[in-house]
């Protein structure tokens, strides 16, 4: 059992207010266990946790957002400072989504990430993973070709992890 926060970086649209009752449904969906808590915080409205929340927590999911990552709305320095201190101080685990991804990275592991040089990238990208990943791929029966959507503007430019090596992307 564990108890984790979704740190909600964008309003819901009326599709996913529809069919998930919101974004935060989407994320129930995805990752909630049996005997699991969790809890949302609008930050892009300004609702975040306390410090006194904040230890209660087991990990953080960080969405993906319409805003950028390096945006200087209040809400988006807010969430810098507080990834930072979970990271750097509590240890917590994180999970980042697209912006939740870019942010974390940015401000809480000193990567450098900012817009691509070609603009937007809309699509469907194949890759294939590296042999190194063929044990993972087999025990979460993952095929080892993925066909993947992508929509994103932003980029990191140096990773200081890394969760998969990819062989090559076509």
């Amino acid at each position: 059992m564990g108890r984790y926060a979704v740190l909600l970086c964008a309003q819901d649209s009326e599709f996913v207010k529809k069919k998930y009752g919101g974004y935060f449904g989407v994320f129930l969906r995805l990752l909630r266990e049996e005997g699991e808590t969790w809890d949302k915080f609008k930050v892009c409205g300004g609702e975040f946790p306390n410090d006194d929340e904040i230890e209660l927590y087991d990990g953080f999911v960080i969405t993906g957002s319409a805003s950028g990552a390096h945006g200087n709305a209040l809400w988006i320095i807010k969430l810098r400072n507080l990834l930072k201190k979970l990271d750097a101080y509590l240890k917590k685990r994180l999970l980042g989504i697209c912006f939740g991804q870019l942010i974390f990275f940015d401000c809480a592991l000193g990567d450098k990430t900012g817009g691509a040089g070609s603009g937007w990238d809309v699509g469907v990208i194949d890759i294939n993973l590296s042999k190194s990943t063929s044990l993972l791929c087999d025990s979460l029966k993952i095929p080892t070709t993925l066909s993947l959507i992508e929509f994103h503007r932003d980029v990191v430019y140096s990773l200081n992890i890394f969760f998969f090596n990819f062989d090559t992307i076509n």
